[in-house]
């Protein structure tokens, strides 16, 4: 990934949706004046979400994804339905495609109904159009297209622009927190688990932020950090730290200091910081026979000395003092149901979008069952919650202070 290329998770998700032969596909290249997807007659070309991201004008950074037909039959059929709902969850705005030259169907309809009770904004597109003898004007929701012919599909592109204003994150991670000349030191340990040449996403994106703000970034590794801060005229604004470095870094920050970390931060920027500082209390009313699932966002090697499957699970039988039953996800996979839980310890979510946080988090609110990210359990875990927080006053409410 380019250094000036948006991230993924910070992208509006654009999902295309439909029956099978509807020109779903030749839609969505259209719409994007690229062959992103294969175009055929047979029905079922779309076998999986397809994802691209690109810029598109007038919208700006975008994630298209081309979704298989919702009423695919047969048992891999209905993996792919599943696929598709699934994409619902990370989709900012919705396109659902028809074909003009016939009626709505019942499962167009009850899609159209689901997307409504999601409150997610959405165009219907009614693709074909060229074959209509009139071509109906266009509403707020519903638009008649060609993407054979061209027929509006720019009028297209400006209904997804104008249901995208909103969409994307305004937060900041810490620019908000700080001013320009401010000095922020960074706290980020190359272990095993380090990506070879380079940073993890949310230290690239917290080191950007602090840039764009015209203040300065100083990085270092735990055990350079009491010399990093000997060597600074003044103390910084505050300490920033990888949540596996808490333990060592909390004795090393002068209590005047702020010191918080990259997860607490992101918990902010996905907007459910409260959500979590309440759920990692959850941590002292664990029993023993209770299940926790611990989820990553992200799919990639699991090394020896992974956070998500041993250094967490570890920290959390040394705090409870009994093992707990656990369960591990990552990438796409989330339950749908996870009432049988007791906890959901969720990644930073760098690689998450807003609104798959948002699912994810309101499914374990749906529950009852609490959830909090890596960084906080682990500083909750660690005696040092309170002070890690102590940016956000409105937190200690949450935490009974």
């Amino acid at each position: 990934m380019s250094l000036n290329e948006t991230v993924s998770a910070d992208r509006v998700h654009i999902g295309f949706f439909g029956r099978r032969n509807v020109g779903k596909s030749s839609l969505v290249n259209a719409v994007t004046g690229q062959k992103l997807a294969v175009v055929s007659d047979v029905l079922g070309t779309t076998t999986d979400p397809v994802k691209k991201a690109m810029e598109l004008l007038p919208i700006g950074p975008v994630m298209i994804i081309d979704t298989p037909g919702f009423d695919d039959i047969g048992e891999l059929g209905e993996m792919r339905v599943e696929k598709t709902r699934e994409i619902l969850a990370k989709t900012d705005v919705a396109v659902l495609v028809t074909d003009a030259t016939r009626e709505m169907s019942a499962d167009e309809a009850e899609f159209l109904d689901l997307l409504k009770e999601k409150k997610l904004p959405f165009i219907v597109a009614h693709n074909k159009c060229d074959g209509l003898d009139n071509i109906p004007m266009a509403t707020d929701h519903e638009i008649w297209v060609s993407a054979k012919d061209g027929i509006n599909v720019n009028e297209l592109k400006e209904k997804i622009g104008a249901l995208s204003k909103g969409r994307q994150n305004k937060r900041r991670i810490v620019a908000d927190l700080i001013s320009a000349g401010d000095v922020v030191v960074l706290v980020t340990p190359i272990d095993e688990s380090a990506p070879k040449g380079r940073l993890i996403l949310p230290q690239q994106q917290t080191i950007r932020d602090i840039i764009d703000s015209h203040a300065m970034a100083v990085v270092c590794q735990p055990e350079g950090l009491t010399a990093t801060l000997a060597k600074l005229a003044i103390p910084p604004k505050m300490v920033i730290t990888d949540s596996q470095a808490f333990g060592k870094v909390a004795p090393l920050v002068p209590d005047d200091v702020p010191l918080t970390s990259f997860s607490i931060l992101f918990a902010r920027y996905k907007g459910e910081l409260l959500t979590q500082v309440k759920g990692a209390s959850a941590l002292s009313t664990l029993k023993e026979g209770d299940r926790i699932i611990i989820a990553e966002g992200c799919t990639h090697h699991r090394q020896c000395g992974d956070i998500g499957t041993v250094k967490l699970p570890r920290l959390i039988e040394k705090t409870v003092g009994f093992k707990p039953d656990f369960t591990f996800t990552s990438g796409g996979e989330f339950p749908k149901d996870l009432s049988e839980y007791r906890l959901v310890i969720h990644c930073g979510a760098c690689m998450l979008n807003e609104a798959e946080v948002a699912h994810r988090i309101g499914k374990a609110r749906e529950a009852g069952v609490p959830v909090v990210n890596y960084g906080m359990a682990i500083a909750y875990m660690n005696g040092i919650l309170k002070r890690s927080l102590s940016l956000f006053p409105e937190t200690l409410a949450v935490l009974g202070e």
